[in-house]
């Protein structure tokens, strides 16, 4: 993955809502600590990948995190319903995932998911792809 080049503003510069989509506690609190420290995002999470397309749905989050493998239907199952959203809102979703390419993430990323990361994820790298996802929100905005 490239890095932010310097001049792009700090995370702590950046406001917006993510919201991850994650079964496991333990992979929340990992990203949930990570983006703590950069008060002008707010993370919400969904335990299911139903939530999350009602909570992209209801809350319009700036990004998603997705993980691939949900206790309900798949990551890409959530990408195919949330396509209208990524079409219309340019919504990106960064699939976060286990696995290495899969033919899943290869159909997911065809579907619109902006890109793929693989766990464990080191924090710059988080920091890194929220960034990206909220500095090409803002660009987006008329207004800003």
């Amino acid at each position: 993955m490239p890095s932010i080049p310097p001049a792009a503003p700090p995370l702590e510069e950046l406001q917006g809502t993510v919201l991850y989509i994650e079964d496991v506690e333990m992979n929340y609190a990992v990203v949930e600590g990570i983006l703590a420290r950069h008060p002008g995002i707010r993370l919400l999470r969904a335990a299911n990948g139903l939530d999350g397309v009602r909570m992209v749905q209801e809350c319009r989050p700036d990004f998603v995190l997705l993980d691939m493998h949900l206790p309900d239907i798949s990551g890409l199952e959530v990408v195919r319903r949330l396509s209208e959203e990524i079409a219309e809102r340019r919504l990106r979703i960064t699939i976060l995932t286990a696995d290495t390419l899969t033919m899943d993430v290869l159909k997911a990323m065809s579907l619109g998911a902006f890109e793929y990361l693989v766990k464990p994820v080191e924090v710059r790298t988080i920091e890194d792809c929220v960034r990206r996802a909220l500095l090409a929100k803002r660009q987006q905005t008329p207004g800003r």
